[in-house]
């Protein structure tokens, strides 16, 4: 039995999953503790019942997703318009150094991803995949990337990358504070005075998010909407002109980084609050879209290669932390704490980075400050302006 979904079907399944999704992680403690976003929970879980349903021989389903793709290009927009270069002066060395190294990282899990797959005989675009799309991007950089693969004749690209960035979550959420707590006894790290309670009192004000009204919305909406334009068409025509496939959401990302940095120069403020809302929007709906059509039956020749590729992914990593960034980092107390951070967002997302920034923090009841500012705006968002158009290139060198 064939079962088609039409656009409104599909999307209103895609935001109830989306919803479940969110439920589960917030009420199960595996799913919690690893961060694993809701997203993924729910159009996974949807993705093994179309499995199910497909070995079975009951049924096979048919999804549009015809808002996947704007919602893509939506999200990776709100990246670019996070940008903000006047931010990089607030992190002073540390920020620089750790970006370096944020964006090294990028380059080395290409290499590696690279070097894997050529080895054990399988399509180089796939080291990609597993490489620096998979887990410095994470599950938002996979669903995107994939069908840009797939496009230029990787089969189960998708599929490949969303498997790697789910591995990755686990390791990064179970290695970033052991990691960060051998640094700690290995280099015997003191750890130093609580921070100062009015200082951190106003670092908590500043943080939280503004109210988001009609305004606002309607507002960002408008400048989101101005910037995929205009990206999409940036996509376009370098493609055209060039021959090297730049995608839309690679373009948008540009333009809206150049407006980003612009409206500073002259002042003009955005709307943290409302900006933020409409990214997590856009990359929850994206996100299930691109889950819930996971051809999972593609894995089924390539899941030994996956998980050595991955294994060496994860020692490469681990070493380079250690005996690279945690030393140009100072060796100190922060220092850990970012190496904790970098194991989560280089294996997994920035949630896994903030959490076990945390959960390490907690142990010893002293916040890095430093580490907190740095981590989420180098690994989640300036990591992008190098590793993104590494991707890109790489995908078109070896496809």
């Amino acid at each position: 039995m064939n079962i088609s979904l039409d656009l409104i079907q599909t999307t209103t399944l895609a935001v109830v999953l989306l919803l479940l999704g969110e439920f589960a992680r917030r009420h199960i403690g595996f799913l919690q503790r690893f961060s694993i976003p809701g997203p993924v929970i729910g159009g996974f879980a949807f993705a093994l019942a179309v499995l199910a349903l497909r070995e079975t021989g009951v049924a096979q389903l048919e999804l549009d997703t015809t808002l996947q793709e704007p919602a893509m290009i939506a999200f990776f927009t709100t990246i670019g318009l996070g940008a903000s270069v006047s931010l990089l002066r607030k992190g002073g060395k540390l920020l620089i150094v750790y970006l370096l190294a944020c964006w090294t990282l990028a380059i080395l899990q290409n290499v590696v991803g690279i070097g894997m797959a050529t080895a054990l005989g399988i399509d180089p675009v796939l080291g990609v995949m597993a490489g620096a799309v998979a887990l410095e991007g994470g599950h938002g950089a996979a669903a995107a990337f994939g069908p840009t693969a797939e496009a230029l004749g990787t089969d189960g690209a998708t599929a490949i990358a969303i498997a790697a960035a789910t591995f990755g979550l686990v390791a990064g959420g179970l290695l970033g504070g052991p990691m960060a707590s051998w640094l700690m006894r290995r280099h015997k790290v003191e750890v130093p005075a609580a921070a100062d309670t009015a200082a951190s009192a106003a670092a908590e004000a500043q943080e939280k998010e503004e109210p988001v009204g009609y305004g606002p919305l309607v507002n960002t909406a408008v400048l989101i909407g101005v910037v995929m334009v205009a990206g999409v068409a940036l996509g376009t025509w370098f493609s055209e002109t060039t021959g090297f496939v730049l995608p839309a959401y690679v373009g948008a990302m540009v333009v809206a980084a150049v407006a980003r940095n612009v409206g500073d120069r002259f002042g003009l403020r955005m709307h943290q609050g409302a900006l933020s809302l409409v990214s997590s929007l856009s990359l929850g709906l994206f996100l299930t879209m691109a889950m819930m059509g996971l051809r999972i039956w593609d894995l089924y020749a390539l899941a030994l290669p996956l998980v050595l590729l991955l294994a060496v992914q994860v020692i490469v990593l681990l070493l380079f932390v250690a005996l690279v960034v945690f030393r140009l980092l100072g060796k100190g107390y922060d220092a850990a704490t970012m190496a904790a951070g970098m194991v989560g967002h280089g294996l997994g997302g920035t949630p896994n980075a903030m959490a076990n920034m945390d959960a390490f923090n907690r142990r010893f009841g002293v916040r890095s400050e430093k580490a907190f500012l740095i981590v989420p705006l180098a690994g989640a968002v300036l990591i992008d302006i190098v590793a993104l158009p590494w991707i890109v290139w790489c995908i078109n060198a070896v496809a």
